[in-house]
């Protein structure tokens, strides 16, 4: 998964913040997502529910890692029962030693984990390169005009991107040098906690105070920090070093063959890994102590969590994703959550195989639209449901769009979209939850989105054991709060679009409305 920034543009420099790493106040927003409309209405639901008894639904997490050990999750983490901790014995014999909480294949057996990832387009354009680099095009024979071909567009890409990032690079360096004189002067115009109805308040004339003001504004609403900046320099400097950099070598040191899908006894069971941010604030969402007072509430009450380490800090594996997906059907998962994505696939069929072993066993699995703004018809974000050569859609799928709180902008201006890919939205804007060290963070994206459905589904099997996680699909996108007609500014383009032609419902998430239709269907 590479961690996309996004562009906030001054007059004086071009500033980007993380898309799902966003400051703001976080009381106002702590848990919107499970409020009222444009919120998920999950309080409402769990009111229908006094009544009813839950059992207990594993949701894998296939994500960067999560912290097992964070205060908000304590009794929701999966354990392995078949599996006697730290004893190096595979007691289960489903051939991971010592997998109690799930599965890292980031690590190797001396508890080496990866944390940084080539992109897949380099990685593609890596292994073209060492057979195109020393040739001339007049040299190249009709069997391989379509790889060079390829070839030279990815070789242009990849330029084309780190050139971009070279140049947001030095405007983050040089704002991280001014950033302490230039809040200075805002402290000693505005006061030392100035809010943004101070900077409004401001009269600036000169454009230099203009364009101080905007500036302000951003560090006000909590957009622009030091730390912003440094998490800017850091991925910024990631991607040169690692994501973009053809001679990186992914597995140096996990010690499989990536291209082998029958090497599959690789890995280790540090289900954490280095940096496991992203994936602890995705568990988090889906099923955090609820009303304990401490960070945002999870949606799901009675889950357990199976963390598989599979994406790093870059474009995950084909083959790691295709045996997370196997390990966790195969290890009682009833929702596999799957907060990644990217634009190249190099083992499209392995994956799809995997993805239609989960569909074969009624395993729901809950896709992240991607951070593009894109429609996917036009910009595939894999793994998808619409593989060329699937001659039908799997039903145990469910890609998933980012709304916000504001209904005149319903749909997060970095959301991907289709009519015919994407099934449904779900809050995935200014999201409060865990991350590692016990700690909360208001993290941004479909990744956050992904993770409300995930949770949603939870719900519904964990109430309803009865129905299947087919029919918890169905009845989560019919039962979605509808907004066809509603016209909002378009994800990527900002031009006017009706919501509804945005996903294959046109609608939200609605967890009240699905429970209605759940209780309506088991008293048949």
């Amino acid at each position: 998964m590479k961690k996309r920034i996004l562009t906030l543009s001054f007059a004086l420099f071009s500033v980007g913040v993380m898309n799902f790493i966003y400051g703001q106040k976080t009381e106002e927003i702590k848990n919107w997502y499970n409020g009222p409309t444009p919120g998920m209405n999950t309080e409402k639901a769990y009111s229908s529910l006094k009544k009813q008894q839950s059992t207990t639904v594993i949701v894998a997490v296939i994500d960067s890692g999560i912290d097992i050990e964070h205060k908000d999750l304590q009794g929701k983490i999966w354990t392995n029962e078949d599996e006697i901790p730290n004893n190096g014995i595979d007691d289960d014999k489903n051939g991971y030693i010592d997998d109690v909480h799930g599965w890292n294949f980031l690590g190797n057996p001396n508890g080496q984990n990866q944390d940084y990832a080539r992109l897949e387009k380099t990685r593609i354009c890596a292994e073209l390169h060492a057979k195109f680099k020393d040739r001339d095009e007049s040299g190249i024979t009709a069997a391989e005009q379509a790889d060079y071909a390829k070839y030279k567009e990815l070789l242009k890409s990849i330029e084309a991107e780190r050139q971009e990032n070279l140049g947001a690079l030095e405007q983050y360096t040089q704002l991280q040098q001014m950033f302490p004189m230039l809040k200075a002067k805002l402290v000693e115009k505005l006061g030392e906690n100035f809010t943004e109805k101070d900077v409004d308040a401001w009269k600036a004339e000169s454009p230099q105070d203009l364009q101080l003001k905007q500036i302000g504004k951003y560090i006000a609403n909590g957009q622009l920090s030091e730390d912003a900046i440094k998490e800017g320099l850091q991925h910024l400097n990631a991607s040169a070093n690692y994501q973009l950099n053809m001679d990186y070598n992914d597995r140096q040191f996990i010690g499989d063959d990536p291209d082998d899908f029958n090497d599959v006894r690789y890995g280790n069971n540090d289900v954490e890994g280095p940096d496991a941010l992203h994936g602890t604030h995705v568990g988090g969402i889906i099923g955090a102590t609820r009303h304990n007072e401490l960070g945002g509430d999870g949606v799901a009450e009675n889950i357990r969590l199976m963390s598989v380490r599979a994406v790093p800090d870059g474009d995950e594996q084909d083959k790691d994703v295709a045996l997370a997906i196997r390990y966790a059907v195969d290890n009682g998962a009833s929702v596999i959550n799957m907060s990644f994505g990217k634009a190249y696939s190099k083992h499209q069929k392995e994956v799809y195989d995997a993805m239609a072993y989960a569909d074969s066993k009624g395993v729901l699995l809950v896709h992240a639209a991607g951070n593009d703004g894109v429609n996917l018809d036009e910009n595939p974000n894999f793994p998808t449901n619409e593989y060329s050569f699937q001659s039908k859609p799997l039903d145990m799928y469910v890609c998933v769009g980012a709304s916000t709180r504001d209904k005149k902008h319903l749909a997060a201006d970095f959301s991907n979209y289709s009519s015919r890919q994407v099934n449904i939205f779900a809050p995935g804007f200014e999201i409060y939850n865990t991350i590692p060290q016990s700690d909360y963070k208001i993290l941004q994206g479909t990744s956050m989105a992904a993770p409300m459905v995930s949770g949603v589904a939870a719900l519904l099997k964990s109430y309803f054991p009865s129905l299947s996680m087919k029919e918890i699909k169905d009845i989560m996108l019919a039962s979605a709060k509808q907004y066809k007609g509603t016209m909002i500014p378009s994800p990527g383009t900002g031009s006017s679009v009706d919501f509804g032609t945005l996903s294959t419902t046109g609608g939200v998430i609605d967890i009240s409305a699905a429970v209605k239709m759940c209780q309506a269907k088991v008293k048949k």
